[in-house]
């Protein structure tokens, strides 16, 4: 009678743990995305484009680094043109929540900095920078445990808005 009790046991305590789900270990990523940027007080989006890097310490938090061209553009300052660049640093930390079928949402809060750079042709050029709060949310797809895609709305500033496209691929 024991020994049946011990095998029943044993086949339970194997079973258990072939059905039990692996924690992913921690992973380090890197990125690119695309998107659009728009910017109050121009009528136009401006195209983006960046690359990440982040470190998924838990399955559902990272930590991210990035920069991020928010765009390039003209602007007019009575009938003299300025070029206008766009640049933005951050450091950001990600919260996401798993939903089926490989699908997750996620927010993102942390700092960044924007480097705003404007020349005129003959005159030279100036430069500005600000820093402060990055917030965003966005829908993330998993293709495989290592290929994920996002789209995200971020807000890098109280004057600026950006909507963009991911794939980044974890080592």
């Amino acid at each position: 009678m024991f020994k049946k009790i011990a095998i029943a046991a044993a086949l339970a305590v194997v079973a258990s743990s072939s059905f039990a789900q692996q924690m992913p270990r921690p992973a380090i990523y890197a990125g690119a995305d695309v998107g659009s940027t728009k910017f109050d007080g121009i009528s136009d989006r401006q195209s983006s484009f960046g690359a990440f890097v982040g470190y998924q310490f838990h399955p559902n938090f990272s930590i991210e680094a990035g920069y991020r061209r928010l765009g390039e553009f003209d602007q007019f300052v009575g009938s003299t043109k300025v070029g206008v660049t766009v640049d933005q640093t951050a450091l950001s930390f990600i919260g996401s929540v798993p939903l089926q079928s490989g699908f997750n949402v996620y927010g993102r809060l942390g700092y960044n900095r924007l480097d705003a750079k404007g020349s005129v042709s003959g005159y030279g050029s100036a430069s500005d920078s600000t820093s402060g709060v990055l917030y965003g949310v966005g829908v993330g797809y998993t293709f495989t445990p290592n290929i994920t895609a996002r789209l995200e709305a971020q807000r890098p500033s109280s004057d600026s808005s950006n909507i963009g496209a991911s794939l980044s691929l974890k080592f």
